[in-house]
């Protein structure tokens, strides 16, 4: 495992290894994540082992944009595009998309961000603990699977230190809060947050 600071500098070998469909611990606005290319299987699978994850639990997509994920075909609803204004920021949302639902967060890092541009505007995310541990909120925290990674970025401690809220807005725009983390979110007009 190499360990490299997370500089402006380094963006182009951090993004060579997740192209190459490497695994790489990174800093995020929120906590430490682990992360790859979405479509690369092995690597997810290399993520799942080291976390000893359910295989059942997904991962979330990090995008550069809200833009991206409608791209990658979030449902683009009026309810959607109000909780999207929450972005960047430490708001996951678990939208539809065809044929199933898929988790979105835009980081509120911009470093991150470009990192994301560099690799095709999104990663497969986790963060950065053995399942059931508190998050890491520092790079030496997250050297239990960093030394399984291919790659460590050390950014200093995470900004905000906390876990993102995630939410579920389904195809009727009903709300649910499957998680409550830092971000708190407002009512959606004519919707009430279940």
């Amino acid at each position: 495992m190499r360990r490299l600071a997370f500089t402006d500098g380094n963006l182009s070998e951090a993004a060579a290894t997740l192209l190459g469909g490497g695994v790489v611990v990174l800093p995020t606005d929120t906590v430490y994540g682990i992360a790859c290319r979405p479509d690369c299987p092995d690597a997810l699978e290399r993520i799942r082992a080291m976390k000893r994850r359910d295989a059942q639990k997904p991962f979330q997509l990090l995008v550069d944009s809200s833009e991206t994920a409608w791209a990658l075909g979030a449902s683009r609803t009026p309810q959607s595009e109000v909780l999207a204004r929450l972005w960047p920021g430490a708001l996951t949302l678990v939208l539809p998309v065809p044929g199933g639902t898929e988790g979105f967060r835009v980081p509120a890092m911009p470093r991150l961000r470009a990192l994301l541009r560099a690799c095709g505007g999104a990663l497969r995310c986790t963060s950065a603990n053995l399942s059931g541990e508190p998050p890491a909120i520092e790079a030496d925290a997250a050297q239990t699977l960093a030394a399984q990674a291919d790659l460590l970025l050390d950014g200093g401690p995470s900004p905000v230190g906390q876990a993102s809220t995630v939410a579920a807005l389904d195809a009727q725009g009903r709300l649910t809060i499957l998680r409550q983390g830092v971000c708190r979110l407002p009512a959606l007009p004519g919707r009430d947050l279940v």
